[in-house]
């Protein structure tokens, strides 16, 4: 039986990693996870609460190596329209029901729900369905408030 490779720290950056471990957006706000890096090795996360993890994230592991975060494709929800006004409304109206989004260009991203495609739908956007990884805003107050979410 393997060692478990125990992910303890998030690092600001790294030059170089060591494995690779691919999450859904579910998991990566867990601080508290058993998974397999890309090589099959068992990991597990044991970070501090509130830690939610991006695409490109660098670990620290309790032996020294370090570990990138890659976020999975998953399936998602994606209402479109070109109407600046008709987008701020239904980015208002996701946000008041505290639905994680990822605001694009004319389109926003969720996790898929009847209620809210439907919503979207008789909004008079365009709503579709398809895999991809899921980066929904961090809020208001989140690490990374006014500065967009992604890694240079």
């Amino acid at each position: 039986m393997h060692d478990l490779l125990e992910l303890t720290e998030k690092l600001d950056v790294a030059a170089r990693y060591d494995a690779i471990i691919t999450l859904d957006y579910d998991s990566r706000k867990r601080g508290r996870l058993k998974t397999l890096t890309e090589a099959d090795e068992e990991a597990g996360l044991f970070l501090d609460r509130g830690q939610a993890l991006v695409d490109g994230d660098y670990l620290r592991a309790t032996d020294g190596r370090v570990v990138l975060v890659k976020a999975a494709a998953e399936r998602l929800t994606e209402a479109s329209t070109s109407d600046p006004v008709l987008f701020a409304k239904i980015c208002y109206h996701l946000g008041n029901r505290h639905t994680p989004v990822e605001i694009q260009p004319g389109s926003v991203r969720f996790q898929p729900d009847h209620v809210l495609s439907d919503l979207c739908h008789q909004w008079g956007l365009r709503v579709t369905d398809l895999e991809d990884s899921f980066d929904p805003e961090s809020g208001a107050y989140g690490q990374n408030a006014g500065g967009g979410h992604h890694h240079d």
